[in-house]
């Protein structure tokens, strides 16, 4: 986990990881949420709606960007604040996601930094895209 300080980010700063998204991650989430759409559950369901079998939850999938804040960019004194996400593509069980996250703006007054991110697959397809508020301490 990083630590930046407020005063150690500049702007253009980066960060990534990798995540790998499985059975269990939608599963759970699927417990957490109660959400039972049949696109996330029901791989007949999915095909016959056009996916190659289930698609991952999209708030699942964004969740990873309060990863790249929490953990790697800031890191443990973030606070997010917003994440406004937008998908492109979807993403399925197995899909191996690179997120990554550049520093656009400062805001000295108020102490916070604004994060432009993408999330790609594994065959480099543009899944989602974000813009992260975060406080930092």
């Amino acid at each position: 986990m990083n630590r930046y300080t407020y005063e150690e980010i500049e702007q253009g700063m980066s960060a990534s990881f990798e995540v790998t998204v499985t059975e269990e991650m939608q599963e759970n989430f699927r417990k957490t949420t109660g959400d039972e759409n049949p696109l996330h559950i029901s791989a007949d369901y999915a095909r016959s709606r056009g996916y190659k079998d289930r698609v991952v939850y999209g708030m699942l999938t964004s969740s990873f960007y309060s990863t790249l804040a929490g953990m790697y960019l800031p890191g443990e004194r973030a606070l997010v604040h917003s994440i406004e996400a937008k998908y492109q593509k979807p993403v399925f069980i197995g899909d191996r996601l690179t997120v990554e996250g550049k520093v656009d703006e400062k805001n000295d007054t108020y102490r916070l930094i604004k994060i432009k991110a993408v999330m790609r697959n594994q065959d480099g397809e543009k899944v989602s895209k974000a813009v992260i508020q975060v406080g930092v301490d």
